[in-house]
């Protein structure tokens, strides 16, 4: 595949699909002057692309999710958390990503120095803690080559949240490889189930109700 811009167009290849592609059709496309929105993914020498805004789905769980990882910052100020989601994410060559969650503890988590590009360069800074995607239209993906390509970063912990089916499937990395599991290590033991019943509360309401009551119970397992 070779990415190919014009004046008045640029060749885009079929959506969320991925092709086999050089580090340079990626940077043709992530530089391409055109106004509408586009997620890349590049992982060895294979490239996804996917266009256009969020629907109100996918739009209303990404703001429930960042509120949650907010929220659980808020009853923990002794440490510091830093929210980039969809910032792109980079590992020249080899990968690029922009997960919908990003999340950095610590103090050193990547900033934008005058003259360098706004992105976040893996050879200048350390990956997140954790990543997630929320999970509408490309679940089979985002559980299969998305899991993958995040893997391969290194990322401790990615989350797929499964809007439709109103499930979270976590993984850790262990031995290089993710294995699933129940509780969250970047959020301090979280358990994975009450993201879920979390997630199952905007059926009952709003997400800003259902990041309220998930408030409620990190309170909850705080005092016990």
């Amino acid at each position: 595949m070779t990415a190919t811009v014009s004046s008045n167009a640029i060749a885009i290849p079929p959506l969320r699909e991925w092709h086999p592609a050089t580090w340079e059709d990626y940077i043709t496309l992530r530089d391409a002057p055109i106004k509408e929105r586009m997620k890349l993914a590049y992982n060895q020498e294979k490239l996804w692309v996917d266009m256009g805004g969020e629907g109100i789905n996918h739009s209303i769980v990404s703001d429930l999710f960042t509120s949650l990882l907010f929220f659980w910052a808020i009853q923990r100020p002794e440490q510091m958390f830093t929210s980039l989601g969809r910032c792109l994410i980079e590992k020249p060559e080899t990968q690029a990503c922009a997960p919908d969650l990003v999340l950095y503890i610590g103090e050193d988590y990547p900033q934008c120095k005058p003259g360098e590009p706004d992105r976040i360069n893996l050879t200048q800074w350390r990956v997140p803690n954790l990543v997630g995607e929320i999970s509408d239209t490309t679940l089979a993906d985002d559980l299969d080559q998305q899991k993958h390509l995040y893997e391969a970063l290194g990322i401790p912990e990615y989350w797929v949240i499964d809007v439709r089916g109103q499930r979270v499937f976590a993984f850790q990395l262990q031995e290089e490889k993710y294995k699933i599991c129940t509780e969250s290590l970047a959020l301090n033991g979280l358990p994975i189930s009450v993201l879920e019943e979390t997630l199952k509360r905007l059926g009952e309401g709003t997400n800003t109700s259902a990041a309220a009551w998930f408030t409620q119970q990190i309170v909850n397992l705080s005092n016990s």
